[in-house]
């Protein structure tokens, strides 16, 4: 059964709190990505993530300016998968949680990488049930 580690990505951007959400557009638009891991001042331990929905959301819907803080629109209760998670566990917790990315951390909260719905949909990993489930929130997200 194959695990997260051989579907992760993991070059990821991330971003510190001492960074503004214009410095979060600019990474999402360079690298085509819709979310971007917050990290503390260490530059690897994952305390938040922002999403293109966080930056519209709680960000430019809310009248902030690109000046603001990444802190103002992350989001910091996440789901995390680790890498020897198998895929269609990490299939069923994105279901479950109705979501599209999933980080990948060590024990210490060490960022890793990033499973998407995207990584795992190329490789035809799914389970059934987890895969009718994630085919929903694509549905549900394009409406």
């Amino acid at each position: 059964m194959k695990t997260v580690k051989e579907l992760m990505t993991t070059n990821c951007e991330t971003v510190t709190t001492q960074d503004n959400i214009y410095e979060v557009a600019v990474k999402m638009k360079q690298n085509d990505v819709g979310i971007i891991p917050v990290v503390d001042t260490d530059g690897q331990t994952l305390i938040g993530v922002v999403t293109d929905r966080d930056l519209v959301v709680r960000g430019y819907a809310e009248k902030h300016s690109g000046s603001t803080s990444v802190e103002k629109v992350m989001t910091t209760s996440i789901r995390t998968a680790s890498p020897d998670m198998s895929v269609d566990d990490a299939a069923e917790l994105m279901a479950e949680q109705q979501i599209r990315r999933l980080p990948v951390t060590d024990n210490n909260h060490k960022l890793l990488g990033i499973i998407s719905i995207g990584d795992l949909a190329v490789r035809n990993i799914f389970a059934d049930n987890a895969g009718a489930a994630l085919s929903q929130i694509s549905q549900q997200h394009l409406h």
